[in-house]
């Protein structure tokens, strides 16, 4: 046992079993551990734990203190502090345990929580890298382009001065109002140029009071909105546009239609391929890309490009149209729209029949017959290719199948349909060519060569031509893969 000197005064109602307890809790010592107590005379007195409440120890352990002044209160209360702070020792303990617990806890879920910053972070990387890829690709082709992403597009790159007015010669502006015009000999800024004296010599300029400087701008961001597309491209636009440019002189159109009509054939055709992705409806619909979903599968190109058009339009400096009155603006607007919308070969069928009907009794005071005719108009521009010389229309098959199969090979890798005519392993230049200079080119350039018969020489009898060198062309190929089959299956035999 330990000697523990310790000079305190206790209230006369404490027992002998109380003082006891007190002392040993407030020192940490057991209950069974012997105390010495010392009265105020320095004698010792032992208080046994067994010892009942009122025993002679207790009678005198209360008799030792009976005479104690009035400052017993004073000491008691320091005593109850003093185990009160042992009390709050013991508390704080248990709290420092339980706060090291909980700190414990909160660092594994710190360290966890890290982990999980980590995974994220490297998601978020992981989804940087793709899309720098899905941009990457977007750039060569992107079919699911959202509707331009680079609004900066909107307005020309390029400040006007840095695009001149180049004089064009006697030869040139002869040339132009011509379907054999080579299309390749020029490079943008040429046919740029070429684009704007269209504009002036039809007398759109001076009629509308187009601002040519806005004109200039106009062009330059017609110019910006075109991709690099092997097929759908610029070169595509201008030649469409020159065609167009073509027919209204060699069918006299300034004659029959109004200038509005006029400004609406040229309009439509600079603008009917804006923003190409270089994948067609086929390929939006069965991808179900953005442009599909946002119209319904609806001519989801044909749509995008008159949005477009009209996004340029909307730019102050690039809109030709600024001295319109809103009414003619208006119909400027619909009859654009309505001829960029029937550029969509889906309803080349349904379009044709139409102006087969009206084609025997054509009036040209009838807004729905000119209308129909201007429909017919710019899809023969659209796909005339092949009524230009050999050389100049040559080219534009293989961009177009390049086209084609870019399309195919990417439908193969997504497992989507693919057709017949667009895949690398089963179509030729011939094949590719006969049947649509057969039974959509000739057909429709035929139906047109009834109301203006000048067309005949210069531009159906081409198509008849280029379906015969073709039809040539695939004679040659089939006799050659038959001489090849029939090598191979000699070999075989030996």
């Amino acid at each position: 046992s330990s000697l523990i000197l310790l000079q305190v005064v206790f209230s006369r109602f404490c027992s002998p079993c109380d003082i006891k307890e007190l002392f040993c809790t407030a020192t940490g010592l057991s209950r069974n551990t012997t105390i010495s107590l010392l009265d105020s005379t320095g004698a010792m007195v032992s208080i046994d734990p067994t010892m009942p409440n009122n025993s002679e120890s207790h009678d005198y352990g209360c008799g030792l203190f009976s005479h104690l002044s009035d400052k017993e209160e004073l000491f008691q209360n320091v005593l109850t502090q003093v185990a009160e702070q042992f009390s709050r020792a013991f508390k704080i303990n248990e709290l420092k345990t339980e706060v090291t617990n909980r700190l414990a806890m909160l660092e594994k879920r710190v360290e966890l929580e890290g982990m999980k910053v980590v995974e994220i972070e490297k998601c978020r990387s992981d989804i940087k890298k793709l899309r720098e890829e899905m941009a990457s690709r977007n750039n060569r082709s992107c079919p699911k382009n959202s509707f331009l992403d680079d609004n900066k597009k909107l307005t020309p790159r390029r400040d006007v001065p840095s695009y001149p007015k180049y004089m064009l010669s006697q030869q040139t502006i002869d040339a132009l109002r011509k379907p054999t015009f080579d299309v390749w000999l020029w490079e943008s800024n040429e046919m740029l140029s070429c684009l704007e004296h269209m504009y002036h010599d039809l007398g759109l300029v001076k009629d509308f009071n187009i601002n040519p400087i806005t004109l200039k701008r106009w062009l330059l961001c017609i110019h910006d909105n075109y991709r690099s597309n092997p097929f759908h491209n610029f070169r595509h636009c201008f030649c469409v546009t020159q065609m167009m440019y073509s027919m209204i002189y060699l069918c006299n159109l300034q004659e029959k239609f109004t200038q509005v009509d006029i400004l609406i054939l040229m309009t439509a055709a600079v603008c009917h391929d804006l923003d190409h992705p270089g994948y067609n409806n086929t390929y939006q619909i069965n991808a179900r890309t953005e442009l599909a979903v946002r119209y319904n599968d609806i001519s989801p190109l044909e749509n995008h490009h008159c949005a477009v058009a009209f996004q340029i339009f909307s730019q102050p400096d690039c809109n030709i149209f600024a001295n319109f009155d809103p009414e003619a603006f208006k119909q400027i607007r619909q009859g654009t729209i309505t001829l960029i919308l029937a550029t969509d070969m889906a309803r080349h069928g349904e379009i044709l029949d139409s102006f087969r009907q009206k084609v025997d009794n054509f009036d040209f005071t009838d807004e729905e017959h000119v209308t129909c005719l201007k429909m017919v108009l710019i899809k023969c521009c659209d796909i005339s290719n092949e009524v230009r010389p050999m050389e100049v229309s040559e080219p534009w098959v293989d961009c177009l199948l390049e086209e084609y199969f870019m399309q195919s090979d990417r439908e193969k890798a997504e497992g989507l349909p693919v057709a017949p005519f667009m895949d690398r392993e089963k179509v030729t230049k011939p094949t590719a060519q006969i049947g649509f200079i057969k039974f959509v080119l000739i057909p429709m350039f035929e139906t047109v060569l009834k109301l203006f018969p000048q067309i005949e020489e210069v531009m159906v009898q081409p198509l008849r031509e280029s379906r015969d060198r073709y039809e040539e062309l695939k004679q040659i190929d089939d006799a050659m893969n038959e001489k090849s089959e029939n090598l191979t299956m000699g070999g075989k035999k030996k």
